[in-house]
């Protein structure tokens, strides 16, 4: 079986897309568009920069609850985006688990705990834990744990699929990593305004009630994921059992606002 719905990134305005789905198994459903082109993440990143933090939790190289980030925050904090750092810069904002202030800077400095912990640059702490273990041949992250990583649609494939059947962590901890964490938080959803409560998992957004959002209006609440300001999403919707992943050349903006929802609703009926 091949998902046809891959095929409406077609009419997107974008120069090159290519988009993909997989199932909880590891069944890839389709591919649409050139699968194992290279593509900025942006902030689709962060997810993959979440599990290595993941494996360095039960490695014991780090806590969750250990201090990270700025005074007050842990290493929680910092993946669940409520540390109180600003967006885009190294300066606190809020006091740590108040609101949800989504945070390059705290994942930047989530990198960097890491890094001393276990006496590994980041970028090749990724590649060890979680990028050659999967065989995600083609992913890089050379600069920032928030927004530098490079990727395929064939290899976010293979993360998708083992976040939904975990084989690098316990089923367990990817729960965790899927719950929200700090209830009742409210705050920005970068591109959609605010949102109360803003949940979040543990480096992944989880959708629950919010609206507007870039999911389908198909999609389960228990829907996770990211999407990123390069054009890129992945969303998993274990309610479907299954995992999408779509990349692009052009920005984010009004054009994805509008395409992304629908593309998303007809990936999920297909299903």
């Amino acid at each position: 079986m091949s998902l046809k719905s891959l095929a409406l990134i077609e009419n997107w305005p974008v120069p090159t897309a290519a988009a993909g789905a997989v199932r909880a198994g590891g069944t890839v459903l389709g591919t649409h568009g050139p699968a194992g082109q290279r593509f900025p993440l942006a902030s689709v990143t962060k997810p993959l920069a979440a599990y290595a933090v993941l494996v360095a939790y039960e490695e014991g190289a780090v806590e969750f609850g250990e201090p990270a980030g700025p005074t007050g925050s842990t290493v929680r904090h910092l993946l669940a985006h409520t540390s109180g750092l600003a967006f885009d810069e190294h300066r606190v904002t809020a006091p740590p688990g108040e609101r949800r202030l989504y945070s390059n800077a705290g994942f930047e400095q989530l990198g960097d705990h890491v890094a001393k912990a276990t006496d590994i640059p980041f970028g090749e702490y990724l590649r060890q834990a979680v990028l050659e273990p999967l065989g995600m041949t083609s992913t890089t992250l050379e600069g920032s744990p928030a927004k530098d990583g490079v990727s395929t649609v064939e290899d976010l494939l293979r993360f998708a699929a083992e976040v939904q059947a975990p084989r690098l962590l316990d089923p367990r901890t990817v729960a965790e990593a899927m719950t929200v964490q700090y209830p009742g938080t409210k705050g920005v959803l970068p591109g959609y305004g605010h949102q109360n409560p803003n949940d979040w998992g543990l480096g992944f957004e989880i959708r629950d009630s919010k609206s507007p959002h870039w999911t389908g209006s198909s999609s389960s609440p228990r829907t996770f994921g990211h999407f990123g300001q390069s054009g890129t999403f992945l969303w998993i919707d274990p309610d479907a059992g299954a995992a999408c992943v779509a990349l692009t050349d052009r920005a984010f903006g009004p054009w994805a606002i509008e395409a992304w929802p629908a593309f998303t609703d007809a990936v999920r009926a297909e299903l």
